[in-house]
């Protein structure tokens, strides 16, 4: 079963335990942000990304350009340890970490979380890759990933136990879209899944598959 497959599951039971008045509002949202033209806007393919430095789950400061020392970089964009989906995903790319790792590639996860929560998600996940923290969103935004929790859906989120502002260490409610980036050792994008339904994800398969045109790879 590959993780699309797999999020479809998660996906079915979760919802099966939700009332529809509340399905109603989270479709919504959903549907709504994905006609704010948000993923249109965000980084593609060909573009540049930006450099950057941002913490680990550690305190320890990591910068984007040494990552590339030994060939191209993988960044998964994640909304935080509180979202199924984004567990899913993160534990199913450590599963793929050692073939990653066969191209000469790095795997880096970012979400807007303080560093305490971006280790709870290393090790509830039992993640040996980079996790890192963008408090505030500042890396996201220039990726253009950032979009506002809809007032809506606060009160559902809260009934649900996740308390966004205690995680990101700030009030404003924003998060990123999920998406995934590859990103050749020059800086260039060249693989970019970007999406406004938190329920998709880059399947890793895929993200082989693009690696195995580098010339690094053995």
């Amino acid at each position: 079963m590959n993780l699309t497959q797999e999020l479809q599951n998660l996906q079915n039971k979760l919802r099966a335990n939700h009332p529809e008045d509340i399905k109603a509002v989270m479709d919504q949202a959903t549907e709504d942000l994905v006609k704010s033209g948000l993923v249109e806007k965000a980084l593609k393919v060909g573009d540049q990304a930006p450099n950057f430095q941002l913490p680990n789950a550690v305190g320890e400061t990591v910068e984007f350009k040494k990552l590339f020392k030994s060939g191209p970089v993988v960044i998964a964009f994640y909304r935080g340890e509180w979202c199924p989906y984004c567990n899913l995903e993160l534990r199913t790319l450590q599963k793929y970490l050692p073939e990653i790792e066969q191209f000469h590639a790095k795997l880096v996860a970012i979400s807007p979380q303080i560093p305490d929560h971006s280790l709870s998600t290393l090790e509830k996940n039992e993640l040996t890759f980079e996790v890192l923290s963008d408090v505030g969103n500042q890396v996201a935004r220039k990726f253009g990933l950032v979009f506002t929790l809809p007032e809506e859906l606060r009160p559902i989120y809260q009934k649900f136990g996740i308390d966004i502002p205690a995680h990101n260490g700030n009030k404003t409610f924003e998060l990123p879209i999920a998406a995934t980036y590859v990103i050749d050792q020059n800086g260039i994008i060249v693989q970019g899944f970007v999406k406004a339904d938190y329920t998709q994800r880059l399947d890793p398969e895929e993200i082989l598959a693009t690696l195995k045109n580098f010339p690094v790879a053995v």
